[in-house]
């Protein structure tokens, strides 16, 4: 299969590659370097990789490059599964097309005023972008239509099966010119993607990026033995010893994201949650502040995380251990973005845990590094040198001296030591004879007596806290009842049931009812 190192390889215009290197690319990732070429070749793809791995770029720029002048009907359709994911790709798209001024670009989704929408896909859209749910509405409307579309891509697909999108995703494809060039992107390969596959793809062009090629390089893993209840002054102890500025912490319940907001906040850390019961109002507010730093800690579950672009995550908590191997991909695929080294941190509570870290470490392939936790001296050291850190480049970049009278009157009421160690108190935090060290936790493992779990080290190599770990007998499991689906509310970008009724603005449909058909 042919692929390339450089964007400069591609055949593509100078519109696209100067885009491209406005947004910051580089070199492709490993899904971009075999994906592109057979998509501009016009070869129908199926194409397996995870979160973060730069599917959209993988799609987005043979899509853009491909797109001809001519028509202002619809040309391409991208099915999401969730509203966030939507507006994300349509963004990504309209970076890719900065300079080919002429292609239109829009997202349809639930949740949204339609009325808007309406007018943008009267106007020509060449691209739309959008939830099964809002895109089979408009189709009713005869707001949008199909003849003439020549690239259908689907974008997560097994998450939209998963949310119960099927009979959705077939009915699109249905009405889309059989000869249209099919792109389908899914992090797993269930039978039903597979199926889809078979009916509705010409002789696919199979690309599989392995899971450990993607988390490897820039996202350190490891975990951390740690009681149940100690979980949330965990994560305010390593966001401490890190220098932690934001973070995403997955639970696996709505209830245990609202738990867990409740008792961080209570800790001091600015944190908010995001699940399915939320209206999205209160989702794009949550979102926006997460955006702009006003908020450092997001609580979410799997699906309601799913669309969240945010490029400066430092650091991804699981909470709790993914019930879906292929889940824990996705989460810390949050981090280590655009170039940057992330951290990813896994709380084990129970024999359960060890043994579902064993089954992410053979899908990955790579080791998470086995760490105890950062004591509170450790973290006190780590934050006196962070600050040393910032006084030092301060004395070399900052002009000083509109404080030398304010230095002055404090020195004329306390010697220098007596302030600065006011300052560094007021800096840090309490020392650590005033704070309380958690008791040591340990999971004793049913494979090996008091040896615990396998003790090898991660590719990262050793980090600040690291120490090996010691098991004793003491265990506790969660007790947690598991919730199979966690899907959000309105529109279709969520997976809700459809319900048919006449006149229904939002053409709701219920799994037993007979769509009616429309003309090619």
């Amino acid at each position: 299969m042919k692929k390339f190192d450089s964007f400069s390889e591609l055949p593509i215009s100078g519109e696209v590659l100067t885009a491209i290197a406005d947004m910051g690319f580089e070199k492709p990732s490993p899904i971009q370097s075999e994906t592109i070429f057979p998509i501009l070749e016009g070869k129908d793809i199926i194409g397996q990789a995870q979160t973060g791995t730069g599917k959209t770029a993988a799609f987005g720029i043979p899509l853009i490059e491909m797109l001809e002048k001519g028509s202002s009907n619809t040309r391409a359709i991208i099915l999401c599964p969730t509203r966030e994911l939507a507006v994300q790709v349509c963004g990504e798209l309209k970076k890719i097309a900065k300079y080919k001024t002429w292609i239109k670009i829009t997202s349809v989704y639930g949740g949204a005023p339609i009325t808007k929408q309406i007018q943008d896909l009267k106007s020509g859209m060449h691209i739309v972008v959008g939830t099964p749910g809002r895109v089979i509405d408009h189709l009713e409307r005869k707001t949008l239509k199909l003849e003439e579309v020549d690239y259908l891509i689907l974008d997560e697909a097994d998450e939209m099966l998963n949310m119960g999108f099927r009979e959705d995703i077939e009915f699109i494809m249905e009405h889309c010119p059989e000869d249209s060039q099919k792109i389908l992107f899914s992090a797993t390969m269930p039978k039903p993607i597979q199926d889809i596959a078979e009916r509705f793809q010409q002789n696919p062009v199979k690309i599989q990026i392995a899971a450990g090629e993607v988390t490897a390089k820039s996202i350190e893993q490891s975990c951390f033995e740690v009681h149940y209840k100690d979980k949330p002054e965990t994560i305010v102890q390593v966001h401490a010893a890190y220098g932690i500025r934001q973070s995403l912490v997955f639970c696996n319940t709505k209830k245990r994201v609202d738990e867990t907001v409740e008792t961080l906040q209570s800790l001091g850390l600015r944190a908010e949650g995001l699940h399915g019961d939320m209206n999205q109002n209160r989702r794009n507010s949550v979102l926006g502040a997460f955006r702009h730093g006003q908020v450092n800690v997001l609580v979410a579950t799997d699906v309601a995380a799913r669309g969240i672009d945010v490029k400066d995550v430092d650091a991804v908590f699981n909470y709790d251990l993914p019930m879906e191997i292929e889940s824990y991909v996705h989460r810390i695929g949050r981090t280590g973005r655009a170039g940057r080294n992330g951290l990813a941190f896994s709380f084990l509570s129970a024999r359960e845990d060890l043994r579902r870290l064993r089954d992410i470490e053979r899908h990955t392939g790579v080791a998470l590094i086995r760490k105890e936790l950062p004591t509170v001296k450790e973290i006190m050291k780590f934050k006196a040198e962070q600050l040393m850190g910032r006084i030092a480049a301060t004395l070399q970049a900052e002009n000083l001296a509109p404080y030398e009278k304010m230095v002055e009157a404090a020195l004329s009421q306390w010697d220098a030591e007596t302030l600065l160690k006011a300052l560094f108190r007021i800096e840090l935090g309490a020392f650590p004879e005033e704070k309380k060290e958690f008791k040591k936790f340990k999971i004793q493992d049913e494979r090996g007596g008091g040896e615990g779990f396998n003790r090898r080290g991660g590719s990262g190599g050793k980090g600040r806290f690291d120490r090996p770990f010691n098991r004793d007998r003491n265990g506790s499991g969660s007790g947690e009842k598991r919730e199979r689906r966690d899907f959000g509310n309105g529109g279709g970008g969520y997976g809700e049931k459809r319900e048919f009724k006449s006149g229904n603005s939002e053409g709701r449909y219920g799994r037993g009812d007979k769509r009616p058909r429309f003309g090619k």
